[in-house]
């Protein structure tokens, strides 16, 4: 019978430290239904509660079908719980075969993960190429250590009020970016000055753009983190020499300077959830989010629901940069079932299972091939009908994912994103300082992870 738990910090800890133990038991081999063996899958806990009991479903059913034992757990990333069971498994060498690792933590295990290039090239030769961001951090060393996934993979486009920016800024964001594949000129004239020209329309109006730049908000590290990218204002070089004073980051924070006067007092301060408060309160014209905000407005606030319409984010002249946060599965070297941890992989990544899933989760994973951005959710949530449409790319977008710091090698790129390098230059723009003083203050700080 399979198995489906939560996994909480304490459990992930004794079970890691009893698989030790049991490393020294005498083997008993019990013929059972499940003649193929056990597979161990430790995922992230989705957020919506609804989907878990899906992608069980769908393991299930491969389970049955291959004679192997499926024992699922889903585990939080609140508290760390995820981190934590990554680095206890990886210290014990036990626990599950196959972990869910995000942003950079594949490349942090890569020397403990077995290659799965079988996989990712098989599911590319089926559904076409991934984006450069997500081949980024699923490749170490010239190989594939994770299996790219859409299971809790989002991005943080657009969340705009439709009433709003007809209001204060004269701009009708349905016709900009419609549901349904059409490039329109609205869509071409949305760059950076145009958000400044609606910051400041919104501003006046007393309902701002909910941009934060808090220390620890990886809301605001993925923000701003995409438009230093967007503007080409690079930290360091593609060997990790930093590139702080150049004209590109000069530019990008005199459009700091121009821009922060228009977003909410407390944007110092702001959390993940500040931003998504600030939106379903009424109190925001604007927000950069998956459609997580929209989903509570819906429940909560359905009159702020029916006013959101979700879209790709502005153009710099760097192109259109979509901060985007993917998941990849990895199979650790020590798993006693490595060929089926394979085989269930790819079966979870086959089209007609990734989009069973997307429907409990109300479209919020993103799928890492363009291919399969055409499921019927996105067209079909609402009201407004076709509000989150545009949240997954699609090729007249013109635009790509973009992940913090990705210029720079990714042992550079880790701390980038882990010291919250990009809101706090924002942050220190906020207090007063000057572009010099923080050029400086980031030089610094970039020498020191040398």
């Amino acid at each position: 019978m399979s198995k489906m738990k939560k996994i909480t910090r304490r459990t992930a800890l004794k079970a890691t430290a009893g698989a030790v133990g049991a490393a020294s038991l005498p083997l008993v081999h019990m013929q059972t239904s499940h003649a193929a063996g056990t597979l161990k899958v430790g995922i992230w806990d989705h957020w919506v509660k609804e989907t878990n009991p899906f992608m069980k479903e769908i393991m299930d059913e491969w389970g049955a079908k291959n004679k192997v034992e499926i024992q699922l757990d889903f585990i939080p990333s609140a508290g760390n719980k995820m981190i934590l069971t990554q680095a206890a498994e990886a210290q014990a060498r036990a626990g599950h075969d196959i972990m869910a690792f995000d942003q950079y933590n594949t490349h942090q295990y890569a020397d403990k993960l077995i290659n799965v290039d079988d996989v990712v090239k098989g599911l590319i030769k089926q559904y076409g190429p991934v984006s450069k961001a997500t081949e980024y951090l699923g490749i170490v060393d010239g190989e594939w250590k994770g299996v790219p996934v859409a299971w809790g993979s989002a991005p943080l486009p657009v969340v705009a009020r439709i009433s709003l920016l007809k209001k204060y800024a004269n701009v009708d964001v349905t016709e900009w970016y419609p549901a349904r594949d059409e490039t329109t000129a609205g869509s071409e004239e949305w760059t950076y000055e145009k958000m400044l020209e609606i910051a400041k329309a919104c501003h006046a109006g007393g309902q701002p753009l909910a941009l934060g730049c808090g220390s620890n908000s990886t809301d605001a590290n993925q923000t701003w983190g995409a438009t230093f990218g967007a503007f080409g204002a690079h930290l360091t070089d593609a060997d990790g020499n930093p590139t702080v004073d150049s004209d590109p980051v000069k530019e990008v924070l005199d459009y700091v300077a121009r821009i922060i006067p228009y977003l909410p007092a407390e944007q110092i301060s702001y959390d993940d959830g500040a931003n998504n408060r600030a939106l379903i309160s009424g109190q925001a014209s604007m927000i950069w989010n998956p459609p997580s905000a929209y989903a509570v407005a819906k429940r909560d606030k359905p009159e702020i629901a029916e006013d959101c319409w979700h879209f790709p984010n502005p153009k710099g002249k760097m192109g259109r940069l979509v901060p985007h946060r993917p998941y990849m599965w990895g199979v650790w070297e020590w798993a006693n079932n490595q060929s089926a941890a394979k085989d269930l992989m790819t079966h979870v990544m086959q089209r007609e299972n990734v989009e069973k899933t997307s429907v409990p989760a109300a479209g919020y994973d993103i799928p890492p091939f363009v291919s399969m951005s055409d499921f019927d959710v996105w067209k079909e949530i609402g009201p407004p009908q076709g509000t989150i449409y545009n949240y997954p790319l699609k090729a007249h977008h013109k635009a790509d994912h973009y992940i913090v710091g990705s210029n720079a090698p990714v042992e550079t790129a880790v701390q980038i994103w882990s010291r919250y390098i990009y809101p706090s230059m924002v942050a220190r723009m906020v207090q007063g300082r000057t572009a010099a003083e923080v050029i400086a203050w980031a030089t610094e700080e970039i020498e020191g992870f040398r």
